[in-house]
């Protein structure tokens, strides 16, 4: 059977969004949230159990060599402060993200990174979704791979992280959707033809076919928005990180598997 015509499919995929925004949002029990893997074609699945097979790997192959590599005006290196990242990096992405005192807010691991760099190294910040950025996360995110989401106990957070749960129940956009009446009422209903996902961050940074590139959770996030038809942010922005941080908190004990591969 031949696919519709593109007009046509605009159409029924508007129809079945405006169906999902029916529905109002109910957060997912524990018991049963479930990763973005499980919905994976086998092929895809494979992809990401192998490492020689997944390629976000060339990216933390070249986070690696960055976290060797001197920079800036202090000519440190990572590994200068940190040494092995398989020890004094496990764990570190599964709890952003996290409290900065400077800032007086929570920063995510991308905006770690670049504090590190700037005041520790004396070097510029990367550009967010700059193969440099991306590269460093992904590595330091592998580091935590197979640990469990774990969010900081830290009181200071929680103004944000309910600031992140109410821009994920927000209608928003000319098509009037929130985040939560895709991936907490309808998940793994269909939407032109792809399964709905819980939408959890445990692997990113990762590769998405679509992309045909590594990517960070703020341009998943980014998508969706444009999806939606609803303005976007700036990448690094305050909205961004807050609603990282409720993901973050609503995935917690998922067990990290960056760098994942999806569709």
């Amino acid at each position: 059977m031949n696919a519709l015509p593109r007009p046509r499919r605009l159409v029924a995929i508007a129809a079945t969004l405006a169906a999902l925004a029916v529905s109002a949002s109910a957060e997912i029990p524990l018991n049963e949230r479930r990763s973005g893997y499980a919905d994976l074609g086998r092929e895809t699945k494979a992809m990401q159990d192998d490492d020689t097979a997944n390629p976000a790997m060339l990216s933390v192959l070249d986070g690696e060599a960055l976290w060797n590599a001197k920079a800036g005006t202090a000519n440190r290196a990572c590994i200068d402060c940190h040494g092995d990242a398989k020890s004094s990096m496990k764990g570190v992405a599964a709890r952003y993200p996290a409290f900065a005192p400077s800032r007086g807010r929570p920063i995510n691991l991308d905006q770690r990174i670049n504090m590190c760099r700037t005041q520790n190294q004396g070097a510029a910040p990367l550009p967010y979704e700059s193969k440099e950025l991306l590269a460093l996360s992904a590595f330091v995110g592998m580091q935590s791979r197979g640990q469990p989401i774990s969010p900081p106990d830290d009181k200071r957070l929680t103004p944000f992280r309910e600031a992140g749960r109410a821009t994920y129940n927000r209608r928003q956009g000319q098509l009037n959707l929130s985040c939560g009446q895709c991936h907490d009422d309808n998940w793994g209903k269909r939407l032109a033809g792809n399964t709905i996902p819980q939408a959890h961050p445990n692997g990113y940074p990762l590769y998405r076919l679509e992309w045909q590139s590594i990517g960070s959770l703020q341009r998943r996030l980014r998508n969706c928005l444009i999806g939606m038809r609803a303005e976007h942010y700036e990448y690094g922005a305050p909205e961004y990180v807050d609603l990282e941080l409720y993901l973050m908190w609503r995935a917690r004990g998922m067990p990290m598997e960056t760098p994942a591969v999806r569709p």
